[in-house]
């Protein structure tokens, strides 16, 4: 009797290890789960100054807040694989400026493009939204409007990250050529000349010239923003808008005088391959700015169409860096 119990003992030890080992080789083969709260994007709209507004927010309300300002032909569209980077641990907001994307799109006739209007509209939404602190991030067009923003509100800038956003001439390559020409002699000819740089030809160039792996270049972004340009009267927006352009040349040596004397922390990541803003205009901001660093990633204008992941975690860095 004592031996058959022994035995049993035996089996049922024997049945319950075998149990143990098998729990436990399934959970090592379960992947493991990372503590990471996931922020979706919100799409929302805001009325500044007679303007719907459009935005993408994402990310907790109550963290380190960062803007982000596209550029041309696009829109708050670009920055759709940077923002779930940036917002698991930041809160994110991303508008549309005025003529482009989801905004409101006046006729150039009822709605003045300047640079300065646009920048007095970002002001508007900043102030709307209560943005006291915040990093802002700039492209292209972004830029300019960034850089009012900056001089007009240096106390609310933590830092500035320049992803091919230009203020040094020797940023501008010769592709400015045309509308340089435009800006001596705002003639109807000379306007009519740059229609061609608004065409759908025009847009693809500008995403695809020097990108470093164009079948990474997902085709819904350049016919998005093809569809916005198309819209009757846009044109004449983009015309404006690039007639303005000049006041931003103008303004570089304020844009530099802030750099000096406000040294932000700054960070350009920049396409080194940029058919229109060329790496000169990046390794500039080191002259004027002891605070600021550069990155070179071998694609062009679009650099996060292909370079999202790098420079994701080239920002996350920077920002963990910056006051709050």
């Amino acid at each position: 009797m004592k031996n058959t119990i022994k035995l049993l003992t035996l089996i049922l030890a024997a049945i319950m290890l075998q149990q143990t080992t098998a729990k436990a080789q399934v959970k090592n083969t379960l992947p493991v789960k990372e503590n990471i709260e996931i922020h979706p994007d919100h799409y929302n709209k805001i009325k500044i100054n007679g303007l719907n507004i459009f935005y993408r927010e994402a990310g907790a309300k109550d963290a380190p807040t960062v803007l982000l300002l596209h550029g041309y032909p696009t829109s708050s569209h670009m920055f759709r694989n940077l923002i779930p980077i940036l917002s698991k641990k930041y809160h994110v907001i991303a508008p549309d400026l005025p003529g482009f994307g989801f905004s409101d799109a006046p006729d150039h006739l009822k709605f003045e493009y300047t640079f300065d209007n646009l920048a007095n509209t970002m002001q508007g939404f900043i102030d709307k939204l209560g943005l006291k602190r915040f990093a802002v991030y700039v492209f292209d067009y972004g830029a300019p409007t960034g850089y009012r923003l900056a001089l007009a509100n240096p106390e609310k800038i933590t830092g500035i990250i320049s992803q091919n956003g230009n203020a040094y001439e020797e940023g501008l390559s010769t592709g400015w050529n045309p509308i340089q020409k435009y800006w001596k002699d705002a003639s109807q000819v000379n306007r009519d000349a740059l229609k061609d740089f608004v065409s759908k030809e025009s847009t693809w160039f500008q995403y695809h010239e020097g990108a470093s792996d164009a079948s990474l270049i997902a085709p819904e972004t350049y016919t998005l923003d093809q569809h916005f340009l198309d819209r009757p009267g846009n044109i004449e927006i983009q015309l404006d808008l690039l007639k303005d352009y000049r006041t931003n040349v103008a303004l570089y040596p304020k844009f530099q005088t802030y750099f000096r004397d406000q040294k932000p922390m700054m960070l350009a990541v920049w396409g080194s391959q940029d058919p229109y803003f060329l790496p000169a205009g990046a390794e500039a901001y080191k002259r004027d700015n002891p605070n600021a660093s550069v990155k070179f990633y071998k694609t062009g204008h679009f650099a996060l169409e292909t370079h999202y992941k790098e420079i994701g975690a080239d920002i996350l860095l920077f920002l963990s860096k910056l006051p709050k």
